[in-house]
């Protein structure tokens, strides 16, 4: 197959991850306690993070230093390779040139290493033992389990229950990288017995599984909470894969006219887009950058702007940004990873500024796109990943019909070889497109935090 590769040398990778909060062109509005409705202070944090990660919350600095150790191990994976889709762009007969960034090739499979390394380092370097998280479709969990062990720290991974039946093989990754794996809603933690009281048969949420892993750290001392996506220092961590892309396109001889990313809580949309959004915002580029979300959680599409908790118990901060309500629990399709009542509050700014749009689509026109991939790209996608395909195949299409020869990027944030019950599924016509409930999504929203 006729692919063509723009690999960095290892010494090009970032010295530097990207702080888009230097560039806003408004500034953010703040956190808040959910107990005072202040605005959040590091010492509200700090039950839960250490202060380097707090620090790189707040910080306005716009290049934050990558620490040598962390480098080190990113040296495993990165510079990941930017793709020419010559396939792809023939079997869809466009003019558009299509490229896309392949995060697959990490130990874990996904992009979601490059944050888990980052966090483990300075929690490591805090002297926290214990880490407890959440895990949608199960990267998140795998990423943090590897870069637990590799800074000797045990981690504990509260694993949506939908995902946690549905994909035993990421459950078992986790397992042999050392975490302990939990389905959420559980028996074990507060938050997860109220669930269950009220919903014995819950398929679990991303927010229910916050909740749970938030209060395992806030009732010890020697452990802390990590998340895969939606704060700024996470999305920070991603924007990695966004430098590296300028310097490869830079290679290519050519710049994006779209930027594309699927998008759940933001972390792998923020990571390639966030660097080409501070190209429009202080070059005056003209780059248009796309997330993408599931039809059946419509966030940025359908979602209210305003303050919300970034789990179902109401124990996170208050945050401004697209929700759906905190108590949504959207419908258990396969993009795990995609399943989030809410958007990154950077996003959710970005967003309501203009700087970026927002598309949606069903899980079968996603499949259709990821199966089309494969078949030209010879890489199978990871559901949440087909979103942006099915995006970028969108606007190729576009293209054609316009007789514009533009050039698109997205991210192709993990391979899909631990979700073939999925592409079985689709593959046997059983995938089922699910809309969002309107109704259920009303009355979650009438449950959003007075502020």
């Amino acid at each position: 197959m006729k692919q063509v590769k723009f690999l960095l040398d290892e010494d090009r990778i970032p010295s530097h991850w990207y702080n888009i909060l230097a560039d806003l062109p408004e500034p953010m509005e703040p956190p808040l306690n959910p107990q005072t409705g202040q605005p959040v202070g590091p010492q509200d944090l700090s039950a839960l993070f250490p202060m380097d990660l707090i620090e790189q919350e707040v910080s306005s600095e716009r290049d934050i230093e990558i620490p040598e150790e962390v480098l080190q191990y990113y040296r495993q994976w990165r510079p990941s390779t930017l793709y020419r889709a010559h396939n792809l762009e023939k079997a869809l007969d466009t003019p558009a040139h299509i490229y896309y960034k392949y995060e697959g090739s990490s130990p874990v499979g996904s992009h979601k290493l490059n944050t888990a390394i980052a966090q483990a380092y300075y929690n490591r370097e805090a002297g926290i033992k214990h880490l407890s998280t959440e895990t949608g479709a199960g990267q998140w969990g795998t990423a943090l389990s590897l870069a637990g062990v590799a800074m000797g720290i045990d981690v504990q991974v509260f694993m949506v229950r939908i995902s946690y039946d549905q994909k035993p093989y990421r459950r078992a990754m986790i397992e042999t990288y050392g975490g302990k794996v939990i389905a959420s809603p559980s028996d074990q933690t507060q938050s997860g017995r109220d669930i269950l009281a009220a919903h014995p048969d819950s398929p679990g949420s991303l927010g229910i599984a916050i909740s749970e892993a938030v209060e395992v750290a806030r009732l010890r001392d020697d452990t802390n909470y990590a998340l895969g996506s939606v704060l700024n220092h996470v999305l920070l961590h991603q924007t990695v894969i966004g430098k590296e892309a300028l310097l490869q396109m830079e290679m290519a001889g050519e710049y994006p006219d779209v930027v594309i990313g699927c998008s759940g809580g933001g972390s792998n949309f923020a990571g390639l887009s966030f660097p080409f959004v501070g190209e429009n915002l202080r070059n005056a580029r003209k780059t248009r950058i796309i997330a993408v979300e599931p039809a059946s959680c419509p966030t940025l599409t359908k979602g209210k702007y305003a303050y919300d908790y970034g789990d179902v118990a109401g124990l996170t901060p208050m945050m401004k940004m697209y929700t759906l309500g905190h108590g949504f629990v959207p419908e258990s399709i396969h993009a795990g990873g995609l399943r989030y009542h809410g958007m990154s509050p950077i996003v959710s700014h970005l967003f309501h500024l203009g700087q970026i749009e927002a598309q949606a689509f069903a899980q079968n026109t996603c499949f259709e796109a990821g199966t089309q991939f494969a078949q030209t790209e010879g890489i199978v996608p990871a559901p949440e990943s087909t979103h942006a395909i099915r995006s970028a195949i969108n606007e190729a299409l576009r293209c054609k019909e316009a007789g514009t020869g533009e050039t698109i990027l997205f991210n192709l944030s993990g391979h899909g070889h631990l979700d073939m019950q999925a592409y079985m599924d689709y593959n046997a016509g059983l995938l089922e497109d699910h809309e969002y409930d309107v109704g259920e999504v009303e009355h979650a929203l009438m449950e959003l935090p007075s502020v």
